[in-house]
């Protein structure tokens, strides 16, 4: 432990710092971490190569920078019906979180996570707690008729509507999600990328406004005076909303 230097943790988070700002943030921190608790059993001395504040943000630029240019890649909306047919004829439960994903535009973790117990069966809403959410407040999200078929049927309020094969407590791994993508021979996409498709689908091709499709991504709206006035989640307009994405995205089936 004593042997690790600022030279070898960069070795580490160069190769992913940019493209992979989360995770590399991530390792960052818990490098960090794993040397602090060292010193503290005193099996190292020395300032922690890990820190960011003095140290590391002097030679890696800034997580927040890096962040704000990326940009997942993102199948073109054209494309959405060809794909759902192609995905609808997938089994396993990897493929059915992908399409439910794709259906509420979602985000990946969000769906990973779900639980019974944010489901109303019979107002068809899924509400996500706000400490699942980026944005930090509860999102209430309406379910197509077609996401329904795919929660299938309840399971224990606590239970996991996507759990892993191997263990019914944890969730599915991101991996899984973009395991299906592989093969499906669609390497060239991601699955956040799917929110994408869906923001340039409703802004090109419906009259939704743009705060009913910002509200639908469960993004925050960065005027703030529009922010100011805009006090409701738009809820009926947003199932209005989803409900035409699906209409869409089953168009070839």
């Amino acid at each position: 432990m004593n042997a690790i230097d600022t030279r070898h943790v960069l070795s580490v988070l160069r190769p992913v710092w940019t493209s992979k700002p989360e995770t590399a943030s991530r390792i960052r921190q818990r490098i960090e971490a794993v040397l602090d608790y060292a010193a503290a059993k005193g099996l190292r001395d020395g300032p922690n190569p890990s820190r960011w504040r003095g140290h590391l943000q002097n030679l890696l630029p800034k997580p927040s920078a890096v962040r704000r240019v990326q940009h997942h890649s993102a199948l073109d909306w054209r494309d959405m019906p060809a794909f759902m047919a192609e995905l609808g004829q997938r089994d396993g439960i990897s493929a059915r979180a992908l399409q439910f994903v794709v259906l509420t535009a979602a985000r990946s973790g969000e769906v990973r996570g779900l639980r019974w117990v944010e489901v109303d069966l019979r107002s068809h809403l899924w509400t996500v707690p706000a400490d699942r959410i980026k944005a930090g407040k509860e999102h209430r999200v309406p379910l197509t008729a077609r996401a329904m078929e795919i929660l299938g049927e309840p399971g224990p309020t606590h239970a996991l509507v996507f759990p892993a094969p191997a263990d019914p407590d944890r969730p599915l791994s991101d991996m899984a999600l973009t395991a299906v993508l592989k093969r499906m021979n669609r390497t060239a996409i991601t699955v956040h990328g799917f929110r994408s498709t869906f923001r340039d689908w409703a802004g090109e091709t419906t009259s939704f406004p743009r705060e009913v499709i910002e509200a639908a991504l469960a993004h925050r709206l960065k005027d703030r005076a529009e922010a100011a006035y805009a006090r409701g989640d738009l809820f009926g307009k947003r199932r209005e909303l989803m409900q035409a994405w699906e209409q869409f995205s089953s168009s070839s089936q």
